[in-house]
Parts: C-alpha cells; sequence; structure tokens
C-alpha cells in the first residue's frame, strides 16, 4: 500500500479511562503509527495527566457518576461537555487534530468538537447507546414520549453535526438508518474482545465443584442482577454452587442487601475493585459459567452485551437472557437462552449446565464460532480504515497538509 502520513486524533467520553471501547479503539490507532489524544473525566486521585500505552490522556474536573435522577444527570453532561470543549481548544492550538470523536452517551457531547470543527477537522460520534432507547429504559418513558421526542431530536441534531457515525451492531445500524441517517454515513465496529488480553482458550468440562457462576458488569436494574442472585439462591439448593460478582453501579448497596437478606455471604463473592482489563480476562477464565441475566425493554433487547462475547472468546458458556441482538449473533446451539426476567428458568438453566459438563463443554465450543467471525483484529482494522478516510478528507482541505507536516507511516 502507499505510504500514509501519522494522523492527530483525539476522543472525547464523559467515562473514565480506559474505558474498553474508547482504550481499544486507542490502541488500534497507535499500533498504526497514529497519534491519539483522550480527554475524559478524572476519578479521585488519578493525575490530571499522563501517558497510558502510548494514549496521551487528559482528565477534566468532572465526576462520572451513576444513578443520578434525570436533572442532575444533565448537569453533569453539560458540565463534562463545557469542560471538554475546553481542553480540546486548548489541545487542537497545538495538535491541529485530523478527527476529533465523540463517544455517547450523551450524543450531544459532539457538539464539544466545535473549536476543533470550525478549523476543518473531521468530526466522528461513535453511539455506544442508542440513547432514546437507553432513556426510555433508565427513565421509564415510552418511545411516542414528550421526553423521548426531545431526546430524539438532539440524536438527530448531533448526528446531523457530525461527519460520520460509528455504532457497535447491525441492528442499531438498521435502527438508524430508519430514523433517516444516510447509509454511507454509519459503520459498525462492534464491541469483539481484544485477542491480545481475551485470547481464546479451548473450553474445558470445569473442575471439581462447586461450580463457578460469573457476571462482570455494571450492576443496575436493567441488567437484572438481583434476579441472578434471587436465582443463584434456588440453583444453590440443588447444586453446589459459588457466584462472582464483578462490577459498580446504582444497585450496588441493593445487592449487599439481597445477598444478606437471602444469606448468601458464602456463596457469592463481590467485587467492585477497578482492575485491569487482563486481570479482568483471567477471572472470567476461571468460571465455568457466565451469565447475562437482563431484563428485556427498548434498550436492552438490542444490546449484545460485551460480556458475552468476553465469555465465549474465553470458553466460557453462558446462560443468557433471550433478545433480538443475542438472537441475532448467537443461536441456541452456542448458548443457554432463557427468558428474560424468568428467574426459576434461569435457575433452572444454572442447575442444568451446572450438573452436565459436556453440555458446558458443547455449548462453549460452538459459542466459539461467533469469535473466529468476528476477531476484534478485523474491527480494528476497519476502524482505523474509517478515521484513516476521514483524515483524507480533512487533509484535502486543510492548507496544514503539505508534506513535512506529520512524520511518516508506511501501511502495511
Amino acid at each position: 500500500m502507499l505510504a500514509q502520513r501519522s494522523l492527530r486524533h483525539c476522543m472525547i467520553v464523559d467515562n473514565s479511562y480506559p474505558d474498553i471501547r474508547v482504550e481499544r479503539e486507542a490502541r488500534a490507532l497507535v499500533a498504526r503509527g497514529h497519534e491519539v489524544d483522550v480527554i475524559c473525566a478524572r476519578l479521585e486521585d488519578e493525575p490530571r495527566h499522563e501517558v497510558i500505552d502510548g494514549v496521551r490522556v487528559h482528565r477534566v474536573p468532572v465526576r462520572r457518576q451513576r444513578g443520578m435522577g434525570l436533572r442532575r444527570q444533565l448537569t453533569e453532561y453539560l458540565s463534562f461537555g463545557a469542560w471538554a470543549a475546553a481542553e480540546l481548544l486548548r489541545l487542537q492550538l497545538r495538535r491541529r487534530y485530523d478527527v476529533v470523536q465523540a463517544h455517547n452517551v450523551p450524543d450531544f457531547l459532539v457538539f464539544a468538537a466545535l473549536p476543533a470543527r470550525l478549523v476543518g477537522t473531521q468530526v466522528m460520534l461513535d453511539l455506544h447507546d442508542l440513547m432514546p432507547e437507553f432513556y426510555a429504559s433508565r427513565f421509564g418513558g415510552a418511545m411516542d414520549g414528550r421526553m423521548v421526542r426531545i431526546v430524539r431530536w438532539q440524536e438527530r441534531l448531533s448526528i446531523g453535526f457530525a461527519d460520520h457515525i460509528l455504532t457497535v451492531t447491525d441492528l442499531w445500524r438498521d435502527s438508524l438508518i430508519a430514523r433517516g441517517v444516510a447509509p454511507d454515513k454509519v459503520d459498525v465496529v462492534m464491541n469483539a474482545p481484544d485477542e491480545t488480553l481475551f485470547a481464546p482458550r479451548p473450553p474445558t468440562t470445569g473442575g471439581k465443584p462447586p461450580v463457578t457462576v460469573i457476571y462482570h458488569g455494571t450492576l443496575t436494574h436493567r441488567y437484572g442482577i438481583d434476579l441472578l442472585v434471587r436465582a443463584i439462591d434456588l440453583a444453590r439448593r440443588r447444586v453446589p454452587l459459588r457466584l462472582i460478582l464483578h462490577g459498580r453501579g446504582e444497585m450496588l448497596p441493593q445487592i449487599e442487601s439481597l445477598v444478606a437478606e437471602l444469606e448468601l455471604q458464602d456463596v457469592v463473592s463481590l467485587s467492585i475493585a477497578l482492575v485491569p482489563t487482563a486481570e479482568l480476562a483471567r477471572t472470567i477464565a476461571t468460571a465455568d459459567i457466565g451469565v447475562v441475566p437482563n431484563r428485556n425493554d427498548v434498550f436492552t433487547d438490542g444490546i449484545l452485551p460485551t460480556k458475552l462475547m468476553e465469555y465465549a472468546a474465553l470458553g466460557v458458556p453462558a446462560v443468557v437472557a433471550r433478545s433480538s441482538a443475542t438472537c441475532a449473533y448467537f443461536n441456541d446451539q452456542m448458548v443457554r437462552y432463557v427468558e428474560a426476567g424468568d428467574v426459576n428458568a434461569m435457575a433452572d438453566a444454572i442447575v442444568e449446565l451446572a450438573n452436565d459438563p459436556e453440555l458446558r463443554l458443547r455449548l462453549a465450543t460452538n459459542a466459539q464460532e461467533f469469535t473466529r467471525a468476528h476477531p476484534w483484529t478485523d474491527e480494528a482494522a476497519r476502524y482505523v480504515a474509517i478515521v484513516e478516510r476521514l483524515a483524507g478528507k480533512r487533509r484535502s482541505r486543510s492548507p496544514h497538509s503539505a508534506a513535512g507536516d506529520a512524520p511518516e507511516v508506511i501501511s502495511g
């Protein structure tokens, strides 16, 4: 391929770094020799600026908080957006970015890229979640309700401001196109596990009892954590089990109370520590069964859970609440489906897998078909190509694209 100059890329995310998707995309660009800055929220005691694996991280003094009411959540979004815009302006004066990428939620965070857009920088909006569905799920609004219509309005404005859109599944791409987004404006980059951290391994039948069940991710109502704890309470009466819960979220106090109420302290291990992704992968790999216990609503029905893809890569068989998104990528021979919200069915499925090592092996082996079909190396290559194409558009219009503006990288 032809030689290509190194590009300058900036990401904005209202979350701490590393955020899994942001980190994977940033690492993919750095691996190609490009320069990457990330503007993000700051956790307590984190440095204002640091370099992580070649990515320059700039933290603004706004802390991401979960479980807030609508008014406080909106205030936090606006506060972070203002800080991010100011930080981008400061950096833009020195870096002259080719592309700025905003990660939702919220969608309107993309307007923090205005300082760069005014000087010709290409702007990308990465839709981790579809915000109208997210709002309807979290705050209980109907999709045709007044507040959701307002959220859809800001989605349209945000998409209109951006030069290009990314999202995470073909289902959500189809939804965006149905809402009027031009098909050539939106691409899919899936949240497939990074093989360097979630190296696919041959499934096994597991070790000696008790059988280890795992859930990792956000502890929130829509993800059905309380349903899983109740299912474990039923299942442990029939088979020796232990449950690893790893994550944080607004349901943490409720889950702690539920574990005490059901007297599961010797069964449930609850971890809220922030750990490196590689360490998390090692923990997941020790489990015999993974669970995706999501409730089903307009938002979760369209989610392809990252945890499910990670279970598949690591050879961990999964019990999964059925949804449109999961069924689009995983069939009944790849995971053990249960109807969303059915605690008894979830308990039965966990017991079934616990008592049948050969079934666990068969499901896990079949699920790795997904990993082979959607490796992160392919997703990363697609992502980098999209960013490089956008950067090419910017440089073709920019007076600063003369030879010598940046070092050359040979594309292989």
